[in-house]
């Protein structure tokens, strides 16, 4: 399911090309490049899930402002995502790339990917796909696209 997810992003939102809102010409596209229908469903779900993100009224505990906090993981999510993983994620807010609410997006979609564990590469490439999608975000968007296609000698955190 992640690569039609790279692979949309790529095709059509990271190349600005025009996105094909036919959900039945979309599917045939991505089946004809060789994905399953069963994948091809679940990518377009994960999608619509991260379009339905920017409704805060549908996630409530997504409006929390004031002071920056602590994130307590749940087992489901520390079993996904490593310590690494989590670290980069703290970073990331520590810089000013993700907030509270978009943090969580992040996690929301992480969860939702179908696989026993996220790499580095596939969490950075999540939260380019949440910070892309949330209107106001461009310059944090900006600084991510930086941090993942400028090579780095040593650790980001």
């Amino acid at each position: 399911m992640f690569d039609i997810l790279m692979y949309l992003f790529e095709n059509y939102i990271y190349s600005e090309s025009e996105v094909l809102v036919d959900q039945e010409v979309l599917t045939d596209e991505l089946t004809r490049a060789g994905f399953h229908q069963d994948d091809i469903y679940k990518a377009l779900k994960w999608i619509e899930k991260l379009a339905a993100l920017q409704d805060t009224n549908a996630y409530p505990y997504m409006t929390r402002v004031g002071k920056p906090s602590n994130r307590i993981y749940t087992d489901e999510e520390k079993q996904l995502m490593d310590v690494q993983c989590r670290g980069f994620l703290m970073f990331l807010e520590q810089i000013n790339v993700l907030d509270f609410s978009t943090r969580e997006m992040v996690i929301d979609r992480v969860m939702e990917l179908d696989t026993p564990f996220v790499t580095m590469e596939d969490l950075k490439w999540v939260v380019l796909m949440v910070l892309f999608n949330v209107p106001g975000k461009e310059k944090a968007y900006s600084q991510m696209e930086d941090l993942v296609f400028d090579e780095c000698d040593g650790p980001l955190h």
